[in-house]
């Protein structure tokens, strides 16, 4: 899907923000879509690497079911080379591997059924980026609507906006990884520039999706005052009740000379999220940690308390406060339903 030919037999793929033009017998950025003479193959459309049941936590999505679970899969290949990237046995496996991709065969319909069977709220598009598996993730998020079900991305959100407009009609929600708030970061981490996750960002919200954003801090990388105020400034001006998850980082793949991230870094971005003006700040990585749990902007009454990726306690009542009756911003309902597109 979302490519056009050219004269000379490449091919242009307008399904990620790299729109790579790829000759014959190669293939783009992502290492599984793939020009054979003159047309363009995904080599993951019916093959995945990893499915598990997670629970939504995990992802981490707070302000959508809580306490529920989500059928989650991944194929292998991704669009970023992140250093630091803590899934790169998958997420890079085409970079460093010739050859046909592995995965097992599936469909659609099994992962319905496999969500369903597990007791699952929500089929998760996830641990790789879900975006380079596009046409099996479109075809199962449809089959998953009609089985009523949830469906959300855990995104780098580096897509089109081609392939958002096919997507959004069927997608619930998103997590989208904001890694820095520097376009220098993005490409000389990352492998990508900053300006298309903040374009998806925007459009998903304006579509209606549900958006949690999460940031991975990194010592000496991105933990500035300034870049952490300007980052969560710019979030608040998009909508200042989208969660925003500051994360604990561990040395990982080729990003192994920093330090892990410290318990006062987090709060320390988490108080400047709150500075900036955003109602729900949470870290991440540091089970235990009273930031992990929602209270109501309000009154500050507790609402959703957390451990780790464990719901002890919601007090929500139809998503309002329960002593002062504000309205909590999230999906706080069982009931699935494809948004009209």
């Amino acid at each position: 899907m979302l490519w056009t030919a050219e004269p000379d037999g490449s091919v242009v793929c307008a399904l990620c923000a790299h729109r790579c033009r790829i000759r014959p017998g190669l293939r783009g950025i992502c290492g599984v879509r793939e020009n054979r003479d003159g047309r363009l193959v995904s080599l993951v459309r019916d093959r995945i690497v990893s499915a598990d049941v997670d629970p939504i936590e995990k992802k981490p999505f707070f302000h959508f079911l809580p306490g529920s679970l989500a059928y989650s899969i991944a194929t292998v290949g991704c669009n970023l080379h992140c250093l630091f990237c803590q899934n790169w046995q998958i997420s890079q496996w085409p970079r460093e591997h010739a050859g046909p991709v592995p995965g097992r065969p599936t469909s659609p319909r099994d992962v319905v059924a496999a969500a369903r069977a597990a007791g699952a709220a929500t089929v998760a598009y996830t641990y790789t980026e879900p975006t380079i598996f596009f046409e099996l993730a479109l075809e199962t998020s449809r089959a998953a609507v009609e089985a009523g079900l949830r469906n959300v991305f855990v995104t780098n959100g580096y897509m089109t906006r081609e392939a958002l407009d096919l997507l959004g009609p069927v997608l619930h929600g998103a997590n989208v990884d904001l890694k820095s708030f520097s376009d220098r970061y993005y490409r000389r981490v990352c492998g990508a520039t900053l300006r298309p996750v903040l374009e998806t960002i925007e459009a998903l919200r304006a579509r209606g999706v549900w958006v949690e954003v999460t940031t991975l801090v990194i010592p000496g990388r991105n933990d500035s005052d300034e870049e952490l105020r300007a980052l969560a400034r710019w979030l608040a001006s998009v909508d200042r009740e989208m969660p925003w998850h500051v994360s604990a980082f561990y040395p990982a793949w080729k990003l192994t000379d920093a330090p892990p991230t410290p318990a006062s870094t987090l709060h320390r971005a988490a108080r400047l999220g709150r500075d900036a003006g955003l109602r729900y700040v949470y870290t991440g990585n540091v089970p235990g940690d009273p930031w992990e749990s929602t209270a109501c902007p309000t009154c500050g009454r507790w609402l959703v308390r957390r451990r780790g990726f464990s719901v002890l306690e919601n007090v929500l009542a139809g998503g309002r406060c329960p002593d002062c009756g504000t309205a909590i911003a999230g999906v706080w309902d069982e009931v699935a339903a494809s948004r009209p597109a």
